[in-house]
């Protein structure tokens, strides 16, 4: 990963003043509120807006054992995965909320987004922000059951966009049923130019037996300790008109465009600290590569093809939680990449809920013709 160090700098001071100048007022006009785990939350005197405003850091520790027929060869790193600057809340009417994050590392901005509630249960979003993708995307990394996201979501999630989405959400008994529509540039997060299509999203989601305990079905492990079973299911479609990097928003830039359209399912089911989740994905593009010479080549492949996730954790009340993950990874044969699959057993200790927690996993990687891999991470987790 290239870091462009005079955005990181800029970015940096631009925060640093912004968050010294919130302090100073703050004390001089406005009311602070904080409580561990919810960041510091700031009112104006005069009632104008919110703000509330977090961080969060992951020191991750990597290690790896090549099983080679030759030798087992070991490797390992200690390194700052995620270091976030976050911040929310509501200006002129709790009808508009923002939310703003930024990532330390990269020196970039990650959601820049204005959420209006302008009709009943209607909500219009402008801005940078989060597609309505595959549920495990949605989730934010701070609240993984896991050291990290599958391997499904590393290959064909549509991650982050620039646009507008349209959400809804009803009620018919007890079940609840959202709808999410977006249109985006389809280039992905902090692009620049002018893009050559348009990408569109939508999904919907069902939950027959009503809200998970504190939105829930978009955190990771049953920490809510659901005292009746809870489901969560969606669907979402996503079209990327003329796409240009590999998978759509990421990826490598290939040089030419081509229609992608990605299908992805999933559910969430929690009941008394048990959490089971599953995810399926299908990629694919308008053009088929063929044959450019007589040597095997194709001409450009974007990485399409198909995926499973399933995972399961048990979360006693000590707050110590096992899970187990499997992951199956299967693009197409002209694309060239190897199909994957992956074991995963972790350990987490929740101390203070995601905020402030300890987790760990053990991996064994399968890529066909490579060696296998086992693979030991540990992360330590703190967000105030």
């Amino acid at each position: 990963m290239t870091i462009n160090y005079s955005k990181f700098r800029s970015g940096r001071f631009v925060l640093l003043t912004a968050l010294i100048s919130l302090f100073i007022n703050s004390n001089a006009q406005n009311t602070i509120d904080s409580k561990f785990g919810k960041g510091l939350n700031v009112i104006a005197k005069d009632s104008s807006f919110t703000m509330k405003f977090s961080t969060r850091i992951q020191n991750r520790f990597d290690g790896t054992v090549l099983m080679s027929e030759r030798k087992n060869d070991y490797s390992d790193k200690f390194y700052l995965r995620r270091a976030r600057l976050k911040f929310d809340g509501w200006a002129h009417s709790p009808a508009v909320k923002y939310k703003m994050e930024f990532d330390v590392i990269s020196g970039q901005v990650l959601d820049a987004v204005v959420m209006w509630n302008f009709a009943g249960n209607f909500d219009l979003w402008v801005g940078q922000t989060k597609l309505p993708g595959n549920r495990e995307r949605v989730i934010s990394s701070q609240k993984l059951q896991f050291v990290d996201r599958s391997q499904l979501n590393s290959k064909f999630n549509i991650d982050r966009d620039k646009g507008i989405q349209l959400r809804h959400h009803m009620t018919a008994g007890n079940v609840v049923i959202r709808e999410m529509a977006s249109v985006s540039i389809g280039e992905g997060r902090n692009f620049t130019g002018s893009s050559e299509g348009h990408d569109y999203t939508g999904r919907i989601e069902i939950l027959p037996f009503g809200e998970f305990a504190g939105k829930g079905d978009y955190f990771s492990s049953d920490l809510k300790r659901e005292n009746s079973p809870k489901l969560a299911l969606g669907v979402t479609y996503d079209y990327n008109d003329q796409a240009v990097k590999s998978g759509g928003q990421l990826g490598s830039n290939m040089g030419e465009s081509r229609d992608l359209s990605t299908v992805f399912a999933d559910l969430m089911f929690k009941y008394r600290g048990l959490s089971i989740m599953g995810e399926y994905a299908d990629k694919q593009s308008d053009i088929t590569p063929v044959l450019t010479d007589t040597s095997g080549n194709f001409n450009s492949a974007f990485y399409t093809g198909t995926s499973i996730n399933a995972q399961m954790g048990y979360l006693f009340k000590n707050n110590w939680e096992v899970a187990a993950r499997y992951t199956q990874v299967t693009p197409e044969e002209v694309t060239r990449n190897n199909n994957i699959t992956e074991y995963t057993f972790g350990v987490s200790k929740y101390i203070v809920g995601h905020s402030l927690k300890v987790q760990s996993d053990v991996s064994l990687h399968q890529e066909a013709t490579k060696d296998d891999k086992v693979i030991v991470r540990m992360q330590l987790e703190l967000s105030f």
